[in-house]
């Protein structure tokens, strides 16, 4: 097939996906979307999100859409890096054999990860960066398509371990999530207090999901797109040439060149989704919020002015 043709056929099938997740996800659109475009696009997503607002129902039913294998670990302060990756036992026939880990999925749910020790949180960057694992010296690949899709809850700070910023920038995007208006908690709760469980088909296979994954590497992109979004993660670093006067005086360390490959690969599949063959300016700007919010690190003064990353993002654009 084309890769014209498999665009199309992405756009047809993304309006169904959406279709089959509103079957259990009330609203969220804004969420799902990005969630699907980091998936589309082979990166990681960080959901941020007070308990309550549907977070691991969110990934299990994507997942399911997906028709993708689901693991999801629950982050403890106990956990050790071998409950995620698995660990070499002895058998019977007094050889070692390697238990595989929860990690071994194609969708990985890692909840609550900053409930965690920096020594366990560890075990999920190289699973994040290589798809691949190594225990007691042996490697091990993981299957493709390959996602870690991990929530943090926000307020509660005690007894949490927060990510340290290499670790953040594995995560192509940082999704906030809301809480619902009135008509979207209205139908939230007349849909989940009767005995209907709702069926979710599975749309896609593994293999499709890599294809989509190759097609959007493909895409063509126009150097003046490329160059704005170099440009854009440029402007948040408080020591390079072009930062404004905002980023000077509220940021201490900026998005790295991470931030701009995301950017694009991210365009490219807001592009695909949306039928376009190729990403603009406007594409870069729809993802720019998800992609920069979690690679800006503010100073004092911004926290005790109340400036978000958001609105620093905003006068960026």
């Amino acid at each position: 097939m084309s890769d014209v043709a498999l665009v199309e056929k992405l756009v047809e099938k993304n309006r169904q996906l959406k279709k089959e997740i509103a079957k259990v996800i009330v609203g969220q659109d804004k969420v799902i979307h990005q969630i699907l475009l980091s998936i589309f696009s082979g990166g990681h997503s960080l959901l941020i999100g007070v308990p309550g607002l549907a977070k691991t129902l969110m990934v299990n039913t994507v997942a399911q859409a997906l028709g993708l294998n689901f693991k999801r670990i629950q982050f403890t302060p106990d956990l050790m890096p071998s409950d995620i990756l698995g660990s070499e036992i002895l058998d019977e026939n007094r050889q070692f054999k390697f238990i595989k880990g929860p990690i071994f999925a194609n969708i990985v749910l890692a909840d609550e990860i900053n409930r965690t020790p920096p020594k366990t949180q560890a075990a999920l960057l190289e699973a994040m960066q290589e798809r691949a694992v190594t225990v007691a010296g042996h490697h091990y690949k993981l299957d493709l398509p390959y996602f870690v899709l991990a929530t943090q809850n926000p307020i509660e700070q005690e007894g949490t371990y927060p990510l340290p910023e290499a670790q953040l920038d594995r995560f192509m995007f940082a999704i906030n999530l809301e809480y619902p208006t009135y008509q979207e908690e209205v139908d939230v709760v007349k849909s989940t207090t009767t005995d209907n469980k709702p069926q979710v088909q599975a749309l896609f296979s593994a293999n499709e999901i890599s294809d989509i994954q190759h097609v959007i590497r493909r895409i063509p992109v126009a150097d003046n797109v490329i160059e704005y979004a170099v440009g854009l993660v440029g402007k948040t670093r408080p020591l390079g040439e072009t930062a404004p006067e905002l980023v000077k005086s509220y940021v201490d360390w900026g998005a790295g060149p991470r931030a701009s490959q995301n950017l694009i690969l991210a365009a490219k599949a807001n592009a695909a989704v949306s039928g376009k063959f190729s990403p603009d300016i406007e594409d870069v700007q729809a993802v720019a919020t998800g992609i920069l919010r979690h690679r800006i690190i503010k100073n004092y003064k911004a926290e005790a002015e109340g400036i978000s990353e958001e609105k620093i993002i905003k006068e960026l654009l």
